[in-house]
This record gives structure tokens, sequence and C-alpha cells, in this order.
């Protein structure tokens, strides 16, 4: 079974489930947020699929109109945005080492050392997957944003103004919840945008945590239970209507160099990100990369995320915005 959330006609919110056979959606009875279902799991000692199944379901909600009339939701949201915590951590795929070496090479030239980027992968190789009840090595790891910066499927992805550039990192976002005794529990998995500034972060190391800063977009479907070992699909930049580049979308443990567990280990530790009732998106990291195929987007472009075994496409444009000015002022 897998979740959505969503918009009625008359404005108010709902809870889908999707048939995994079918793609049919059902509306989860008396329910308007994955997170206020994901509690009453927790408090009633059941899993999330219990408690949907506990709610019964109603009407059968038009997908499609969902999509057409963009009234999807992200499949996850806090009622206090900013509880809501945008985290993640790259070269933890083979692709992912091997785009982020190749992007430094194209702004730095290729005759150097080996590239830190390499580096961290190699340590992920050796050490990321440690036997149960061991601690493997420590991954690569950024702060996004918190609920705020999350776009809804469909929506426009922002791309501020002073962005040099905005580019698409599909990847599987892991979801939680933090319980009221301040442990972690994970809801799902969904796919996801992390959306980024490769450019700026070409020109130097330093610069990750600014390139980062932007919107991403997750959804349109949270998946329930274990995360397939092997997960495969396409990734788009469509532009005008047609594809301007298309590449394999490869993850689950069985692609990456971390294993799930190592990466939760690294994230939770942190008594900052296990304050009861809080939201967590975390972002597994990217296989593959346009920009690291010579992908220049532009403003209008629309970013694809197609994997079946996680539903329906995640689908977004990209807008430049126009510049937004401020004043600092001195209190």
């Amino acid at each position: 079974m897998r979740l959505i959330q969503y918009k009625t006609k008359s404005g108010s919110r709902g809870v889908g489930a999707v048939d995994e056979t079918t793609g049919r959606v059902q509306s989860v009875n008396g329910s308007e947020s994955v997170y206020a279902l994901a509690l009453s799991a927790i408090n009633a000692n059941h899993s999330l699929e219990a408690e949907v199944k506990s709610h019964g379901f109603g009407e059968q909600v038009d997908y499609d109109a969902l999509i057409k009339e963009k009234r999807l939701l992200p499949p996850l949201d806090h009622p206090e945005p900013t509880r809501f915590w945008i985290t993640g951590t790259g070269l933890t795929h083979t692709g992912s080492a091997q785009a982020r070496d190749k992007m430094h090479d194209l702004q730095h030239g290729s005759d150097k050392d080996l590239t830190d980027s390499m580096k961290i992968f190699r340590m992920g190789i050796e050490g990321g997957k440690p036997k149960e009840g061991e601690v493997g090595v420590q991954p690569e790891w950024f702060y996004k944003g918190v609920g705020t910066c999350v776009v809804a499927p469909e929506e426009d992805i922002p791309s501020p103004s002073f962005a040099l550039a905005g580019g698409e990192e599909a990847e599987i976002v892991g979801l939680y919840i933090v319980g009221p005794d301040g442990n972690p529990w994970r809801i799902g998995y969904a796919l996801g945008n992390e959306f980024s500034d490769h450019v700026t972060e070409a020109q130097n190391y330093l610069y990750l945590a600014h390139s980062k800063l932007r919107a991403c977009s997750i959804g349109p479907e949270l998946l329930m239970g274990d995360l397939p070992e092997h997960v495969e699909g396409e990734v788009r930049v469509v532009r005008n209507g047609a594809p301007l580049w298309r590449g394999e979308f490869l993850s689950g443990e069985g692609n990456m160099s971390h294993s799930v567990r190592n990466l939760e280990h690294y994230h939770f530790r942190y008594d900052m990100f296990r304050r009861p009732g809080d939201l967590h998106a975390y972002f597994f990291g990217a296989a593959i990369l346009s920009c690291a195929n010579g992908v220049k987007t532009q403003s209008g472009d629309v970013f694809e995320i197609d994997v079946p075994q996680f539903g329906r496409v995640l689908r977004n444009p990209m807008r430049v915005q126009s510049a937004k000015p401020f004043t600092m002022r001195q209190l």
C-alpha cells in the first residue's frame, strides 16, 4: 500500500490509499494528514498500514484529476513547517561519485589528485554497510532547509535569481517522525527531486552548503514497509514538451555504498534531531545527474522522475525567480 495527500475540490485535505496492483486511490476515512496517522500508529503500538486500515476507506479518488488540477500535496508534511527537517547525503551510489567527480573535472580540469568526493565514496564502499550491531563509516551530510522549501508534485520548483544553475537530483527519500519518547520512527519512503545548484558547488567544495539551500519536491506517493533492494526507473528533463535528456534511475541498498541503517544512525545520533513530534525527510543520494552529462537547464524545463515501484511520476517545472531585494535594518 502507498499513500498520497491531496486537496479536495472544496479545499479541505485528504489522505488516499493507492492500490499497488490497480493504481486506484481510495480516501482514508477521517484522515487529513499522514502526520496524524503516524502519531496515532505510535500511540496504538501498531504499524502505519494497520492504522490506515483501522480507519477504513471511503470514496474512490480521481488520481488523474488531482494531477491535472494540481491538487496533490507532498506525501508528508507538518502542521508547523519549521518542524520538518530537510537534510540528505550524497556519494552513496557509484553513479553519484562519478557524476560529482566529472562535475569538478569540468570546472577545474582532470589533471589533479583524487578528489575528496572519490575519497569519501571509497570510504563508503569499504565501510558503509556494517554488520548487524556494528557502526560503519560516517557518510557525507548536508542541510537543505525546513518544510517551507518542499514543493508539491506538479508545482513549480523555484530557482533563485542569484543561482548559477538549477539541476535535478533524483533520489529516494526516507521519511521519519520522532515519537513522544524521543526515538525516531521510519514512516516510509518516497521519490524526491533534491534540486541543487551544481555550478556553485563545482567552484569550491566549501560552497556545497550554499548549493543545497534550494527548494525540493517529494512524492507523489509514500511507500510503506521495506525499501526494495533494487529500484530502477528513468529521469528526464523535458523542454517544450520533448525529452531533452534522459538517464537511468538506479537505487536501493543493492546499488548503494551505505546501508540505510548506517545513514540513519549518523543522522539521528544528534540530540537535536530527536525532538518529539518533529518530522525528517532525508535524501539518500542521487546516482545520475543531467548536469554531469552536459545539460544546462533553463526556466520552463520540466523534471520527471519515473519509478514504477513508487507509483506515479514525480514531475515539476523549474521557474527562475525574479530578484527579491531586501533591506538590512539596525534595531
